[in-house]
């Protein structure tokens, strides 16, 4: 479908669409919505052109992640340098570590919040609300701040306290929540659908997985525009996992790369939907509190995860609460100073080998997305 302007938007299950003027954070229906016109839908990319090749090389350190604004929705308004994280290689796991915890908040968040505040300055949004168990809500509050947008941060009572700091030196205001993650997305929601707030969500918001998808465009452009085998990735709300699903598959689209690399989830046991959904309940059973970025029960976006695992022959399975202290060992042992959602990825990564799921010599990029500076 092509849209009129790059910020219309249509539903991911029915028909309807929304212009630009009348922006929506969830279609009628209740579906997560999408840009209308997308580069990984076949669209050549945001109304911009793009060459038929890549280029040789394509990592200019002064634009950062808008080197690939060609493929962003909105030109460049809001940012801090984010983007172009280092990618090296890491022996111990036979495997290639991106580097996002460097990131200017200590997070892959960075991606979709600089796409998002981008957005929302471009619609001359003056105040947006998130849901966050920490590193989002960071993220947001922090080019909000650059933005100078006013932000309120809806976040779990029990939100670690250097995460909830950053929110408020900030500027944006943290509202505690008691109760489950759900409780707390359920509070924000009201907020949003009884005052006057721009919903910045990372879940909902579509710009957020339009930044996030730009992983994918600097590993391949990293590597010579040659894809991995495989990534291995950790899974709540599947914010990285569909934004480097929709990158590579842009970058297919395009023929710069020959094919999209199998995605492989890493869940934290007792919050694993979609292990339980491919494997049954018994497969996601267990107890995980140390991986609380990626404690989310209902995925906004469940159906969209599933479908991109289906298409790149990926997998998800959970993790133990011992398995994630474990590989968050060993990073740290190894220079990797990351947060424990972070090692949950890593720690899948021992298990598919040890299944079998991935061969011993295959090609693997890993992302280290938190920083343990805010643990």
């Amino acid at each position: 479908m092509s849209g009129t302007h790059p910020l219309d938007l249509a539903c991911s299950v029915c028909d309807r669409t929304y212009d630009r003027e009348s922006w929506q954070w969830q279609c009628a229906c209740g579906a997560p919505l999408e840009f209308a016109t997308n580069p990984w839908d076949g669209d050549t990319a945001f109304g911009a052109d793009v060459d038929a090749d890549p280029p040789e090389s394509w990592t200019d350190t002064a634009a950062g992640l808008w080197s690939f604004e060609a493929f962003l929705p909105v030109t460049q308004r809001v940012s801090l340098g984010e983007g172009l994280t280092p990618l090296v290689d890491a022996p111990a796991w036979d495997a290639e570590f991106k580097l996002e915890y460097v990131s200017p908040t200590g997070s892959f968040k960075d991606r979709g919040a600089t796409a998002t505040l981008s957005v929302a300055a471009a619609l001359g949004v003056d105040r947006v609300v998130e849901d966050s168990s920490g590193n989002a809500g960071a993220a947001i509050a922090t080019y909000a701040a650059r933005a100078g947008i006013d932000a309120d941060i809806y976040v779990p009572a029990s939100v670690k306290p250097a995460k909830r700091r950053a929110i408020e030196r900030a500027g944006a205001t943290a509202v505690p929540i008691e109760g489950s993650r759900e409780a707390v997305t359920r509070a924000c929601v009201d907020a949003v659908e009884s005052g006057d707030a721009w919903y910045a969500s990372h879940a909902w918001n579509p710009a957020f997985f339009a930044g996030t998808a730009t992983f994918a465009y600097e590993v391949c452009a990293q590597r010579g525009w040659t894809a991995p085998d495989a990534v291995v990735l950790p899974v709540g709300h599947g914010t990285l996992f569909l934004g480097a699903y929709r990158g590579f598959r842009a970058l297919e689209a395009l023929g710069w790369i020959d094919e999209v690399p199998r995605l492989l989830g890493a869940q934290a046991a007792g919050y694993a939907p979609i292990v339980a959904d491919i494997y049954g309940q018994d497969a996601a059973a267990g107890d995980n509190d140390a991986a609380d970025g990626i404690q989310i029960r209902e995925p906004v976006r469940k159906t969209q995860i599933l479908n991109a695992i289906d298409a790149t022959d990926g997998d998800a399975i959970a993790l133990s609460e011992s398995a994630v202290a474990e590989a968050l060992d060993a990073l740290h042992r190894r220079g990797f100073y990351t947060e424990p959602t972070c090692a949950a990825a890593p720690a899948a990564l021992d298990v598919y080998r040890e299944r079998g799921t991935l061969s011993p010599g295959a090609d693997v990029v890993v992302p280290l997305t938190g920083s343990g500076l805010k643990s």
